[in-house]
């Protein structure tokens, strides 16, 4: 037997071993159309399915917990939409008459914490405005557009209106399998500011790690590790991580809108791509974008097809083990109407040398 037929065989058995059995696989979930006025998108197919495809996981003798959050801090990398993020601690205090003490912590004025750190996006977060805006006078909202068609007025009625629909308490415990596509080792380098995933990337990584067969199953994450997440830095000395970043291109977004997933995470801070000088208007959206939508996976992913993003996402772990499929457990606090919200991901699979 040659080498190179060896070699295959092997990654055969890794695959196969790190996929869930064909009978999980096959396990049917709720397809759409949703029913009218529905506010959980893609996220309707949690249940028996996902749930036994995890539990797979969690049950392999040696399966590890890793951490799918970066540890949010004072001197993190801050995104330039979210404003400062600044936690206090108080001093000590006190209960009279009793022996016990307790601390706490403040946060500054303005701080937008769900949208700083690993976080997650509800899918009230981007609604399509009926044509581009050129920045002067007030926004026009009229008829613009949200998730399932709804519309301002049943979303965001006025400007201090928290999110009546589509909020973060929308969304349910997203605990589902997994999968980790490694575009830093596909493209065998880091990947740069503004450069792309494509879908022919994404299917050429499926194949690359074995997962062809697998595939992506309806109701699955799908991460993606860049390697663009070596820039986050603590404290943020370098300054680079928020200026540009790669991204998912649009065929990308729909590719994995018609395999219905219901979340997808990157190691980057916006999802789309976003190239040098672009947030300065000194550069324009990737090719392949839409006119009037330079963030435009976060329109088709949010508006159209009813899936979440996970921004800033820690997958260098779960890279270097090879841990292609796992369980996620994907948690975030229930803040009423909130547009996002800071969440700590864990991913649950054994690591590819186990296996």
């Amino acid at each position: 037997m040659s080498a190179h037929l060896k070699w295959i065989l092997v990654l055969a058995v890794f695959a196969a071993q790190a996929a869930e059995p064909v009978k999980l696989q096959r396990m049917k979930v709720p397809a759409p159309p949703w029913p009218a006025g529905d506010e959980r998108g893609m996220a309707n197919q949690i249940g028996p399915a996902t749930l036994n495809r995890c539990a797979w996981h969690m049950q392999q003798p040696d399966a590890r917990t890793y951490e799918v959050s970066q540890l949010r801090s004072n001197t993190m990398p801050l995104s330039p939409f979210g404003g400062a993020y600044q936690v206090k601690p108080k001093p000590s205090a006190g209960i009279p008459g009793s022996r016990q003490a307790f601390n706490s912590e403040t946060l500054n004025e303005g701080a937008e914490h769900g949208q700083q750190g690993t976080q997650i996006d509800a899918l009230g977060h981007f609604a399509v405005l009926r044509e581009p805006w050129d920045g002067k006078g007030a926004l026009p909202l009229d008829g613009a557009a949200y998730y399932g068609g709804l519309t301002p007025n049943e979303v965001k009625p006025t400007p201090d209106s928290p999110l009546l629909k589509l909020g973060i308490d929308k969304i349910p415990p997203i605990i589902t399998s997994a999968v980790l596509l490694d575009a830093k080792a596909y493209k065998k380098a880091a990947m740069k500011g503004g450069e792309l995933v494509s879908a022919a990337d994404l299917r050429g990584m499926l194949k690359a790690q074995g997962l062809s067969s697998r595939g992506i199953l309806p109701g699955d994450v799908v991460y993606v590790h860049t390697g663009w997440g070596e820039h986050w830095r603590d404290p943020d000395t370098e300054k680079l991580y928020y200026t540009q970043a790669p991204g998912l291109s649009y065929d990308a977004a729909q590719y994995l809108g018609e395999r219905r997933v219901v979340a997808v995470g990157l190691d980057t801070p916006f999802i789309d791509p976003v190239a040098e000088g672009m947030l300065q208007g000194k550069a324009g959206p990737a090719p392949g974008t839409p006119q009037g939508l330079p963030f435009a996976v976060h329109h088709h992913l949010l508006t159209q097809a009813g899936i979440h993003q996970i921004e800033n996402a820690k997958l260098d772990e779960l890279a270097r083990d090879k841990v292609w499929t796992s369980c996620t457990v994907i948690l975030p606090a229930r803040e009423k109407g909130a547009a996002g919200a800071a969440v700590r991901p864990v991913a649950i699979g054994a690591p590819a040398s186990k296996r």
